[in-house]
């Protein structure tokens, strides 16, 4: 497998069996950042993570206004964080961002928000335009902790 990896999403239900999978391999302390634009994608593969963990009727609001959502699941604290409205990084310390990263699995929208408190030990996904009728891509920057669990991806 080459790294980064990159993976088609030609709909709405990729970008769910994406987020899907990515909840299969995720583990307590994991951060996993979503980048890409306004509607690229990362609250609906967010949600189709959560649900994942939580059950498919789960509600999932996105956290725009509240800045983070935290689900209880048999994997571990789900926290759903949306920085988009974040003023300063340090401004995430009262999200309770540091028990998030301690024992949580992290969902982080708009991750360079956080400048250096941003984990170095992440994943990185980017959602971006992948052709016509709303096709995306997900360019996946693993560092070495989940490279290992990437290999199976795509199958």
């Amino acid at each position: 497998m080459s790294l980064p990896l990159t993976v088609s999403l030609p709909d709405e239900a990729a970008t769910c069996r994406l987020g899907r999978a990515l909840a299969a391999r995720a583990r307590p302390g994991d951060v996993i950042a979503l980048r890409g634009g306004l509607g690229a994608g990362k609250t609906t593969l967010a949600r189709a993570f959560v649900r994942a963990l939580t059950g498919p009727d789960e509600e999932v609001p996105s956290p725009t206004f509240t800045l983070v959502q935290v689900y209880d699941t048999a994997a571990g604290r789900v926290w759903h964080f949306d920085l988009y409205r974040l003023d300063a990084p340090d401004d995430a310390v009262e999200l309770d961002i540091d028990d998030a990263f301690a024992d949580g699995i992290s969902l982080i929208e708009w991750p360079d928000r956080l400048g250096g408190l941003l984990p170095a030990a992440r994943l990185d996904l980017t959602l971006a335009e992948g052709g016509p009728d709303g096709a995306r891509r997900a360019l996946l920057t693993p560092s070495p902790a989940w490279a290992d669990r990437l290999g199976d991806l795509i199958s």
